[in-house]
Parts: structure tokens; C-alpha cells; sequence
């Protein structure tokens, strides 16, 4: 007997960009993702180009630039669950 694949609910359709709920919904996505990505930094390299504590200073930003453009781009799908939670809470 061959053992029985998991599936996962679909996707919630994606609700209007103008939505000030979808906007939430992706700004903590976006949160989210940028401390993540922050969490696994190995950190500046130890020779090569190095920004010394210049880099250190903006290396937030480039988290949440990163972070803003893979939510851009579909994320992780946890800002359209997000959102369909927070719109049944309505």
C-alpha cells in the first residue's frame, strides 16, 4: 500500500492591492521575513570587500529591502493567510 501523500489548502486569492488590511498582511510578511533573513547572516566575510562598521550600521536595510522584494515578487504565501484571518475577523 503506497503511503498517502499530504496536501496542502490552496492559496487564498490574492484581495486588492488597495486593501489597507492586504497592505498589513504583507508589511508583517515583510517583517517577518527580514528577521529571518537577518538570523541567518553568517555575517561580512572575512577578507575581500568588507564595509567595517558602515556595513554593520545599514545591514538592516539591506534585510528589509531583500525581505520587500521576495513579498513583492509572491513571498512565502503567509501574507494572503494573514490576510484571510484578519478579514474573518472583520
Amino acid at each position: 500500500m503506497t503511503p498517502a501523500i499530504a496536501t496542502f489548502p490552496p492559496r487564498p486569492a490574492t484581495p486588492p492591492p488597495a486593501d489597507p488590511l492586504w497592505r498589513a498582511a504583507q508589511a508583517l510578511e515583510t517583517g517577518f521575513l527580514s528577521e529571518l533573513l537577518r538570523m541567518s547572516d553568517p555575517g561580512a566575510p572575512a577578507a575581500g570587500f568588507g564595509g567595517g562598521a558602515g556595513e554593520a550600521q545599514f545591514r538592516s536595510f539591506l534585510f528589509e529591502a531583500q525581505a520587500d522584494r521576495m513579498v513583492a515578487a509572491g513571498g512565502i504565501g503567509l501574507a494572503q493567510r494573514l490576510y484571510a484571518a484578519m478579514a474573518d475577523a472583520r
